[in-house]
């Protein structure tokens, strides 16, 4: 008897302990939901966020959305960014941290029509590009620069068409050139009804000036608060259990993209074809960043002729304090 007592007093108290309330956390994409993102979908799809104590909220980004902007306005604790932006936001002030490199290669691309008379950079003078603005400019702009040539539509350089989130420029002549992202707008281009043949490609990488993209950032300020850096330890770990996932299992990856896409824009054939290109890029990194792809972004900015995206090089930009935890 006294034992049926005990062990019903333990039940009681087992069910009156107060349950340990979640951790939140606040993820501001760089761009609409995508497969681009998939990683951190499947995190919260598989429940990889919450067996690390965290209640995650993703928040889509778009053409108003500026990264930096939100989370210095306290809009989110950690923002995706590609390095270049969020190096030239640094340099303006803003403490942004890279915490943690999930890309280790870059997918943006330079698409051209052949027949606007373009087989290789040497022909850009006096063409209109197209180029991604909000942050997204800096890689061609060093690249220009690098190469010599002005941005400001004289003769001899470049004319530079401010490119929507979309291909019309290309498909409508009125761009020779438009700014692409491998895993996204060359296959809308490819859609449109151009084939591969019509194209000429020119990949950032191939070109010297390959920077790194979509890394996730922080604000300097927060890393000294220990709760803090532990709720970003665990936020990595989960992240990149989800993306590790996600390249294995590249359709259920985008399924589940699909499954979290409010607005219903994207399709599933498109999705599949972008996590199987994304999947490429992320391959090879387990989210730590190589100290090496940093040097090389930071050495391409620098070194862009007259007109470099950042004019020092940067200190204390980024941290390896919570991969090292995370990934052990």
């Amino acid at each position: 008897m006294k034992n049926i007592f005990k062990i019903a007093l333990a039940g009681a108290f087992m069910l009156s302990a107060p349950v340990a309330k979640a951790d939140d956390v606040t993820l501001q994409l760089k761009w609409v939901t995508q497969a681009q993102f998939a990683g951190y979908y499947v995190a919260l799809d598989k429940g990889f966020y919450k067996d690390e104590g965290l209640n995650v909220t993703i928040k889509p980004g778009g053409p108003d959305v500026a990264p930096a902007q939100v989370i210095a306005g306290g809009g989110a604790d950690v923002v995706l960014d590609w390095m270049p932006s969020a190096l030239a936001s640094r340099e303006k002030g803003l403490d942004l941290v890279n915490i943690a490199q999930p890309f280790k290669s870059s997918g943006m691309w330079l698409t051209c029509r052949k027949d606007a008379g373009i087989s290789s950079p040497a022909d850009f003078a006096d063409k209109t590009l197209g180029v991604w603005f909000y942050g997204n400019e800096f890689p061609f702009l060093s690249w220009m620069s690098k190469l010599g040539l002005k941005t400001d539509g004289s003769a001899g350089g470049v004319t530079v068409l401010k490119q929507g989130f979309n291909v019309d420029p290309i498909l409508q002549g009125q761009a020779a050139c438009v700014s692409t992202m491998s895993y996204n707008e060359y296959w809308q281009v490819i859609d449109a009804g151009l084939s591969a043949d019509d194209l000429v490609v020119f990949k950032y990488e191939d070109e010297g000036v390959s920077t790194l993209e979509d890394g996730m950032y922080v604000l300097g300020e927060n890393l000294k608060d220990a709760a803090f850096k532990d709720k970003m330890v665990r936020f990595v770990r989960a992240s990149m259990k989800g993306w590790k996932y996600a390249e294995e299992n590249v359709n259920e990856a985008a399924d589940i993209v699909l499954d979290n896409d409010a607005s219903g824009a994207q399709t599933e054939k498109h999705q599949r074809r972008m996590m199987s290109e994304v999947s490429k890029l992320t391959a090879g990194s387990n989210g730590a960043l190589d100290s090496m792809d940093y040097q090389r972004t930071v050495d391409s900015l620098l070194n862009g002729g007259s007109d470099p995206v950042i004019t020092k090089a940067p200190e204390g930009a980024w941290t390896s304090e919570i991969t090292d935890v995370a990934l052990n």
